[in-house]
């Protein structure tokens, strides 16, 4: 319980020390913001700041920190040191950078802003990726509240029932302006995430020692034997660290009214990510005591384990106030993966979105590949965790992308010589992931294990190798026009 208690409290110090360091580096000014600039009533519409930390909270706080970090507590208390320094170090930097630079360019997507900082081909390769995450993570968002919510109802409301419901829901909330209705329910529903993911912890803690958290070990626990590197950084991605939240930042970009609410809209709200993955994370290996029958538990569904963890820690009504909270999270994310991929093809194909027709060209035949997905989920017994899969390895990619991105931009605007060490180094870091997991993973090219992990370290070494070069160039740069 101490190591947890810990990781709550360097979570903390991390918004109020790094996120300042953060900052510093970006350098916010008083620059008109999309929000204020464009105010189009459709996308670009300025809200509180509180209303814009909700928002993005909940567009980022999907099944992701609750699923990923029930599958990657599988590996042991290990995990909550992947979610408390790859969120301050990586995954809050990753969000802040994204949703800052956005705001900046008019709050274009990660996609465009790589073609800006990384050329013309990465712009091309980013909007067919970045699309093709957004349905995928908006299936993930279809399928696990359905199958939650077949779980709690009448047999004749099954999953596919409930599949058309959010669905239906999603085509409202992609289409609509976002104060309408995003706007209004999104604060009601962040009420909920927040109460229940401390009733959950509070069950925990004061269970009267009915559940032990464990403290931190270094040890592998994972009952398969799967290695942590690389798969625990690939199965916790929201909550650490989330190529998603690329995605989700340019969307918020459009409603903040000043650039100097930024840390406290992305930082913070990646920080308030990880505080719920790690309240999941101790769950899952408090709840069941040890990680084989956590593992074996998940065998039956992730949903399954929510609903085992939330009505054996709080009762029937604590349970259905944790579950409800469940279910809204990834529905919360699911209309804003849709409504970000609506965004994207807007700008590729340069289709004014204030006119509803140009919204409905977009959005139906997206949420027609949503369904299918979905049913393809469903009907298959092993079709989520296919799903979910290339979903997380897909995710870090895009992270890894966004960090460059944000380090070619700090390295051309950036006041500072260094700043861009910053995202530069967490780039890095999952640059390997990224490439290590795709080359040895069953769903990628399945090679050794040793050849895996070298060919992973030769990239990420190219890459950051490459980094070097256009910094000393920089630097040259500089010194010359002091000269």
């Amino acid at each position: 319980m101490i190591s947890l208690l810990i990781s709550f409290a360097v979570l903390i110090v991390g918004y109020l020390v790094y996120g300042k360091v953060t900052e510093k580096i970006f350098a916010p000014d008083d620059r008109q913001t999309p929000a204020v600039a464009i105010n189009d009533g459709v996308d670009c519409v300025p809200m509180k700041t509180w209303k814009a930390f909700l928002i993005q909270l909940l567009n980022i706080a999907g099944t992701g920190p609750i699923f990923g970090a029930l599958m990657g507590a599988v590996f042991g208390p290990i995990v909550f040191l992947w979610i408390v320094f790859g969120s301050i170090l990586g995954g809050a930097v990753h969000d802040y950078m994204s949703g800052m630079i956005s705001s900046r360019h008019e709050g274009a997507s990660i996609a465009e802003l790589s073609g800006t900082y990384l050329g013309k081909v990465a712009k091309w390769v980013m909007r067919i990726f970045s699309v093709v995450l957004l349905v995928l993570c908006g299936t993930v968002f279809v399928t696990s509240p359905a199958g939650l919510l077949d779980a709690l109802t009448p047999d004749w409301m099954n999953g596919t029932f409930w599949a058309i419901v959010i669905l239906v829901y999603y085509l409202l909330a992609t289409l609509l302006p976002i104060d309408k209705l995003i706007g209004k329910l999104y604060p009601v529903f962040g009420v909920l995430l927040v109460v229940m993911a401390g009733a959950v912890i509070g069950g925990i803690l004061f269970s009267g020692g009915e559940y032990t958290i464990p403290e931190i070990t270094f040890e592998n626990l994972n009952p398969a034997g799967m290695p942590v590197w690389p798969y625990m950084f690939i199965t916790v991605a929201c909550g650490a660290i989330s190529g998603f939240h690329a995605t989700q930042s340019p969307m918020i970009a459009k409603c903040i009214k000043s650039e100097k609410e930024g840390r406290v809209v992305f930082y913070g709200a990646m920080i308030a990510e990880s505080v719920i993955a790690l309240v999941w994370a101790a769950a899952g290996v408090s709840f069941y005591g040890a990680t084989e029958l956590l593992n074996e538990a998940l065998s039956n569904g992730a949903s399954n384990v929510v609903y085992e963890i939330s009505t054996g820690v709080l009762g029937v009504f604590g349970g259905i106030l944790a579950v409800a909270g469940v279910i809204v999270c990834p529905i919360t994310s699911g209309d804003t993966a849709f409504r970000s991929a609506r965004l994207i093809l807007a700008e590729t194909f340069k289709l004014d979105q204030k006119k509803i027709k140009n919204r409905l060209l977009i959005t139906v035949p997206l949420l027609a590949v949503g369904g299918l997905l979905t049913w393809f989920a469903l009907v298959n017994d092993d079709g989520f965790e296919v799903i979910w899969r290339y979903f997380s390895w897909s995710n870090q990619t895009l992270a890894m992308v966004a960090l460059w991105v944000s380090s070619a931009y700090l390295l051309k605007k950036g006041r500072y010589r260094f700043g861009s060490l910053l995202t530069a180094l967490p780039a890095t870091f999952m640059t390997a992931v990224s490439f290590t997991y795709i080359l040895i993973a069953k769903e990628g090219f399945r090679l050794n294990q040793t050849v895996s992990y070298i060919a992973g370290a030769v990239a990420a070494a190219i890459f950051f190798s490459s980094y070097l070069i256009a910094l000393v160039h920089r630097c040259k740069r500089a010194d010359n026009r002091l000269k």
